[in-house]
């Protein structure tokens, strides 16, 4: 992949809080945009950043941000020519056992914050603006579980790029410049078989996993989880993404999950992680944890640098 991308992002090229820290809470919020519901989606993208600062700043603790993405078609009608390079509806993948469905979205929120009150009232103030205009295709509220667990009971993104490096991976640089210190984002909704997930070892789930559940600790275990999902680059160095994946769950509908969000430069190398787990590889596959997890949604959305989405709202196109 290319690598320039420096660790300071360019004026023209500044980000929008992809690269945040991880948090204890967070809405995800797909919404389609109705017909005729163009002028208002373009109003609450081009509000959102004053929106957002209007609930953080009293609350300087509470860590609130928001990251908007925008899909492929919704591209095409609020803003037109020129698309960014990557861009495409997800691709739905069938393997010999497992579907990634595809479904749909226009618009990804994915707002943050150490409350949960600050996530509900930024989503609440998003949807006054949408009302009438956008229909919602998922909502989910999503929580950080004990130390960084899933809530299958492993450690979760241990293995994620830091600084710089988290730099290089999640955001665009020299190859798409209109759309430099942008990002692309892959967004899938898994439900867990928690009561199948129980029924093996200890033993057992680290194979699947292909880590120590106490510790998090990589295990020579080929065919695992960890293996299918490692990707080497042509100097044989592992290609990274941006996970920020979390745990959701209503145990009283039996309901227990992972939201799932990669960002990435480029949407290819998720892709490959992706069709390596659904439909397998020459070597193996494909991912065991499937057989114990369920993708339900499946959506790609370009999440524009802020400066970009400044200009879009002023200009309705980049500039």
């Amino acid at each position: 992949m290319p690598s320039s991308v420096p660790s300071v992002p360019s004026p023209r090229g500044r980000p929008q809080p992809v690269l945040g820290p991880p948090a204890s809470a967070a809405v995800f919020l797909v919404v389609t945009v109705d017909p005729g519901g163009e002028p208002a989606a373009s109003e609450v993208l081009a509000e959102l950043p004053g929106l957002e600062r209007a609930f953080a700043f009293p609350h300087p603790e509470g860590r609130l941000s928001c990251v908007a993405g925008i899909g492929a078609q919704a591209w095409d009608r609020l803003y037109g020519a020129p698309r960014p390079a990557a861009l495409h509806p997800f691709r739905e993948l069938t393997g010999p056992r497992h579907h990634a469905v595809a479904t749909p979205g226009d618009l990804l929120f994915h707002i943050r914050a150490a409350r949960p009150d600050l996530c509900f009232a930024l989503t609440t103030e998003i949807m006054k603006g949408l009302r009438g205009a956008a229909t919602v295709q998922d909502e989910t509220q999503a929580f950080a579980y004990y130390d960084a667990r899933n809530l299958l009971g492993f450690v979760d993104g241990t293995e994620n790029p830091v600084g710089a490096d988290a730099a290089e991976a999640a955001l665009i640089g020299d190859e798409d410049p209109e759309f430099r210190g942008g990002s692309y984002a892959i967004v899938q909704k898994y439900l867990h078989d928690v009561a199948a997930w129980e029924r093996l070892t200890t033993e057992e789930q680290e194979r699947v996993m292909g880590r120590t559940k106490a510790t998090g600790l990589e295990l020579d275990a080929p065919g695992s989880h960890k293996d299918v999902n490692t990707v080497l680059g042509p100097d044989g160095a592992e290609q990274r993404i941006l996970r920020a994946a979390m745990p959701f769950g209503r145990p009283g509908r039996g309901e227990f999950g992972t939201y799932f969000i990669a960002y990435a430069r480029d949407p290819q190398l998720t892709e490959t992680m992706l069709r390596r787990m659904f439909v397998g590889t020459p070597a193996g596959g494909p991912d065991p944890l499937l057989d114990f997890s369920r993708a339900v949604t499946g959506t790609l959305f370009f999440v524009p640098s802020a400066d970009l989405l400044q200009d879009l709202s002023e200009h309705g196109k980049p500039r």
